[in-house]
């Protein structure tokens, strides 16, 4: 076996594996088998102990000694498997913490437990996260939207001054008159409605505590899609309540703490509060974001989703909207929904730009799954 792999299994499997030393590490390997040691020894009770300054230490260790994905893993696996949730109490650790998508979850699921001289540097490390996603995803968001808008808004009975030749002449050019050396249009394209909200976009979260990553991106695309004037955002949170917070929309981290992360769901009453904010069906997209395990009625559940369906509401339902792939998730409700033709799925932060886009001009979204290899949940 060449002697990386050989290094890469000391790493991985620890200093017990090699009782006679016979794989040598140098100073840094030392270090990286120290900290991977104090995380992930064999009895599983953790080396790292209830000591403030060792984890201090360790933390900046596994910045030094890794990159910064593998330091936002094990971070989460510290906070998982040794229950270090109480890092999190303590404003010192909380500024030597990587920030990242799992630890603003975290963060926002303690919010009403952390105590008051924490609260700041939480909300801190929160603000960083959003900035970072939101410089990460506005712009493709932002031109994935308006270009889709733009062609959904194109007009095919244009005034005289409406006209968009350009696009008049591209569509049209099959019909050249080589006799008259011109194009005689049988389709006119118009520019259509230049600035009105030709969409309403309704995103309704549920906050629940395993849909928390979700929660944090759908707030930052809510934000994204509450600065463009073409179109109408609402956004609901719920559990077994109904918090509308679109008047936060301005501020995704004002959201975030406004939110309620935990407790149980009644995934119909929020669907029926978000269909009371519809006014012209056939422009609005519902986007539920849900497990769909429905802590309510399951029977007054899909009666709902039948009213929404047929109503002409497009309902668009994600699993997760996050990058680790569809988590468990009420199968009975998914079957449902794919007898309506409404796929269940989930779908990552990345792709959520182009799933709206193909919603927004109504193409079929099994055909976009299928060329984007997501698994419908059915």
């Amino acid at each position: 076996m060449p002697e990386e792999n050989v290094l890469r299994w000391r790493l991985i499997l620890g200093r017990h594996a090699d009782p006679a030393e016979e794989v040598a590490l140098d100073k840094t390997q030392s270090g990286m088998d120290h900290a991977l040691e104090l995380l992930y020894n064999e009895d599983r009770k953790g080396g790292l102990g209830n000591s403030a300054p060792r984890i201090n230490r360790w933390l900046k260790d596994i910045r030094t000694y890794f990159p910064k994905p593998i330091v936002q893993l094990l971070q989460r696996d510290a906070l998982d498997r040794l229950g270090l949730k109480r890092m999190l109490l303590e404003p010192e650790l909380l500024e030597t913490i990587t920030p990242d998508v799992h630890l603003a979850s975290l963060l926002l699921s303690l919010n009403k437990t952390l105590p008051e001289q924490t609260r700041d540097t939480a909300r801190q490390l929160v603000h960083s996260i959003v900035g970072q996603l939101e410089q990460r995803l506005h712009a493709r968001m932002r031109q994935a939207i308006e270009g889709s808008i733009h062609r959904a808004a194109r007009s095919y009975r244009p005034k005289p001054h409406e006209i968009d030749w350009n696009q008049t002449i591209r569509a049209n050019l099959k019909h050249y008159q080589p006799d008259y050396k011109t194009v005689i249009p049988e389709r006119l394209v118009g520019f259509g409605r230049k600035g009105a909200q030709l969409r309403h976009i309704i995103l309704c979260i549920d906050q629940s505590g395993s849909m928390s990553n979700s929660v944090v991106y759908a707030a930052i695309f809510g934000a994204i899609l509450a600065s463009l004037r073409s179109v109408r955002t609402h956004l609901v949170a719920f559990d077994t309540e109904i918090a509308d917070l679109t008047d936060l929309l301005h501020d995704p981290v004002d959201l975030l703490f406004a939110a309620q992360l935990g407790g149980g769901t009644d995934i119909a009453k929020a669907l029926g509060y978000a269909h009371s904010l519809v006014h012209n069906p056939q422009e609005t997209i519902l986007v539920l974001i849900s497990d769909l395990y429905e802590g309510g009625s399951e029977q007054a559940l899909l009666q709902k989703i039948n009213a929404i369906q047929t109503s002409g509401v497009q309902l668009v339902t994600l699993l997760a909207l996050h990058d680790e792939g569809a988590p468990a998730y009420n199968k009975k409700v998914a079957a449902h929904l794919a007898q309506l033709n409404i796929p269940a799925f989930a779908c990552t932060p990345d792709l959520f730009p182009d799933l709206m886009a193909a919603a927004i001009n109504k193409h079929d979204l099994r055909e976009w799954l299928t060329a984007n290899n997501i698994a419908v949940r059915n």
